[in-house]
């Protein structure tokens, strides 16, 4: 029996190397039909609501891809637009950079702490990190290349959006009970998704009016960032303050980059520990922990787009490990609250 247990386990791992590597290999691949799903997921709701004021499924699916084509137009011509400037900008920024530091360590000199502009780029160079915001950015972009077969895509399954649940429930096995599992994946991504959208989109509001406030440039790119990037766990509204901080620092002063920061320092703490919890509830049911690998893991494995999407795929994986009588302690063991969990089970 033990022997039969090692042998489970050591299959199980090696599969699970075997299909992340596969998936990391494919990413090309994958990563666009990823977004296709979800973004289908997201548009199905508007779906169901078009069809019940008897529009047909044609027009309605015209009407979501002309909504999905100018959100993405809109985004898309902000972002370049700021970016293209920004880079541009990016060497007068650092010699900027490095004459308000010279003040600064100037004015820290005289009390008594002395430190060489080098030791600071040695620790925190400001090119790398302006490189790695805009890398981010750009790798985030790249993936409107594929959009013409995202969309298609997305067309497709909404086409099937009515029987695929159907066809994955009865592929299962137990039609009713795998209906319900589909079912909850569904609606708790649909639910995290569209509570993280409106948190993000207040989120970058605020933070782009406070930047304009302050009289920082592009506070359209910072705010279009600050709302992309919330949907990356723990680091990511840390990548959207970094950059804008830093340019305030260069343009206006030390002072305006307190400020910027303690901006960003008090929207994320107000809508992460206030906002969110409120409208989300349990969430997305993950432990702290677990979000952060995820966050980890789907970044190595897809980049910025397995970053965005590094929930959702936890949950995928954790609805799997609850419907599997075997593996159902390790959906316990990333839950959040297991003691939740099992009162409602």
């Amino acid at each position: 029996m033990k022997e039969n247990k090692g042998l489970f386990w050591l299959v199980g791992v090696a599969a699970f190397v075997l299909i992340i590597a596969g998936l990391k290999a494919a990413s090309q691949i994958v990563v666009p039909f990823m977004l296709s799903v979800f973004i289908a997921i997201i548009c199905t709701p508007l779906l169901g609501t078009l069809s019940r004021r008897n529009i047909p499924t044609w027009l309605s699916i015209i009407v979501i891809v002309v909504l999905i084509m100018i959100c993405l137009t809109f985004v898309g011509l902000l972002v370049g637009a700021s970016l293209d400037d920004f880079t541009k900008q990016l060497p007068t920024y650092r010699e900027r950079f490095g004459v308000e530091m010279s003040g600064l360590l100037e004015k820290l000199s005289t009390f008594g702490i002395n430190i060489s502009y080098q030791q600071i780029r040695d620790y925190a160079d400001p090119s790398a990190l302006m490189s790695l915001f805009t890398n981010t950015l750009t790798s985030l972009g790249s993936v409107l290349t594929n959009m013409f077969l995202v969309i298609m895509t997305v067309v497709f399954i909404l086409f099937e959006a009515a029987e695929v649940p159907k066809k994955l429930a009865y592929a299962l096995g137990d039609a009713t009970n795998s209906m319900d599992k589909v079912n909850q994946f569904i609606d708790t991504v649909n639910r995290y998704l569209m509570i993280k959208t409106l948190i993000s989109l207040a989120t970058g509001l605020i933070i782009g009016l406070w930047l304009w406030f302050l009289g920082v440039d592009f506070p359209i790119l910072w705010g279009v960032s600050a709302f992309l990037l919330n949907f990356i766990p723990n680091i990511g509204s840390i990548i959207a303050a970094v950059p804008a901080v830093l340019l305030a620092f260069v343009q206006l002063g030390s002072l305006h980059a307190g400020l910027t920061g303690l901006g960003f320092l008090a929207v994320n703490l107000i809508m992460g520990n206030f906002i969110e919890p409120k409208f989300m509830g349990r969430g997305v049911g993950l432990s702290p922990l677990v979000v952060f690998l995820s966050l980890i893991l789907w970044g190595w494995v897809f980049g910025p787009v397995g970053m965005l999407l590094s929930i959702p795929l936890t949950i995928i994986i954790k609805i799997a490990l609850e419907a599997s009588p075997r593996m159902y302690w390790l959906a316990i063991m990333i839950d959040s609250k297991a003691h939740d969990q099992n009162k409602e089970t």
